[in-house]
């Protein structure tokens, strides 16, 4: 099988020719239909975070079909399955007791110690793959899994916030965005300096108002959910938002935060980070996008064009998510 490898940090992914792998006991086969490229892949490749494994198949916005089954595996031949980013928990901690396993500290990630679906074909743990909408296609649903999934779980955070500024209008707040218009709720997005197009895509997908990171929105926010992995952006958020409001920093990683007067965080401002993801918020927010419904805009490419996808993501050239496409 073909597979786009990364064999060491900050280097391009190296295309492969691989023995088709084989599920163990809990484990299931997939053959990759679709896999989505995330900002998260980005990191994996910068070495932002902590214990990648290399070499290692990034990906973890998997669609993928059934091809073989482990023992002790119940799910049917053929099934379409998406494999997230929470790969695998130990499953015994207080977290995981406590429904709160995307804080395990056991946890392995699907593309950063298990590898990913930018392959023909990945293995992943049965207990973590979800079950997927029908009526979305294998290259519509890919984005689901991570922008959606941690834009769901970052507008969880948010409460019952009605206005709410969205910082970075990528894959993840375009999906937001669906979401909290379904939800009565009303989005201000916030993108890059001169960037006509985002805030374009922005206003079509129904939010009331667009400006740069720089500007302050037409009124207080009840909430702000930063997507893009500036840490400058934060104390801009604070400072947008209401007494009372929260500012969510749904990334994975972000660089660093400068320091800010207490003032912006008085009043009961809440600052809070989004880490990971539960089986519980796939499965909620899987049941809700086909009654938003929620539309994905996708740019495709083939899997051996994964370094132009992922350079395309860095230098903002995409509206919407990339998705790979094996064997197209």
């Amino acid at each position: 099988m073909l597979a786009m490898v990364l064999n060491g940090p900050r280097r391009p992914l190296e295309p492969e020719q691989r023995e088709i792998p084989r599920p163990g006991p809990g484990q299931v086969l997939l053959k990759v239909r679709a896999c989505a490229v995330c900002r998260t892949d980005l990191h994996v490749v910068d070495d932002e975070l902590p214990g990648i494994r290399h070499p290692i198949v990034p990906g973890h916005e998997i669609v993928g079909e059934v091809v073989a089954r482990g023992d002790g595996v119940s799910l049917r031949q053929g099934a379409r399955l998406g494999v997230p980013w929470l790969g695998a928990t130990c499953g015994a901690c207080d977290y995981c007791r406590s429904g709160r396993e995307n804080l395990c500290d056991e946890a392995r990630f699907t593309g950063c110690q298990i590898d990913g679906g930018y392959a023909e074909y990945a293995v992943a743990d049965a207990r973590f793959c979800l079950r997927l909408p029908d009526a979305l296609d294998d290259a519509h649903a890919a984005p689901l899994l991570c922008a959606g999934l941690i834009g769901y779980r970052s507008l969880r955070m948010a409460g019952d916030a009605r206005r709410i500024g969205l910082y970075g209008f990528g894959a993840a707040a375009h999906i937001v965005a669906q979401v909290a218009r379904f939800e009565g709720r009303v989005c201000y997005a916030f993108v890059r300096e001169g960037d006509d197009a985002a805030a374009a895509f922005a206003r079509k997908l129904g939010c009331t108002w667009t400006g740069s990171s720089e500007e302050r929105p037409p009124v207080p926010l009840d909430a702000a959910i930063l997507f893009a992995p500036v840490g400058a952006l934060v104390p801009r958020a604070l400072a947008a938002v209401r007494k009372g409001g929260t500012v969510v920093c749904g990334g994975i990683h972000m660089s660093d935060i400068p320091s800010f007067p207490y003032s912006l965080l008085w009043g009961e401002r809440v600052l809070r980070s989004v880490a990971n993801l539960t089986r519980r918020d796939g499965e909620e927010f899987l049941a809700l996008a086909p009654r938003v419904p929620v539309r994905t805009h996708v740019t495709t490419f083939p899997l051996e064009a994964a370094n132009e996808a992922l350079e395309r993501l860095r230098s903002g050239r995409l509206s919407g998510a990339a998705v790979l496409l094996p064997g197209r």
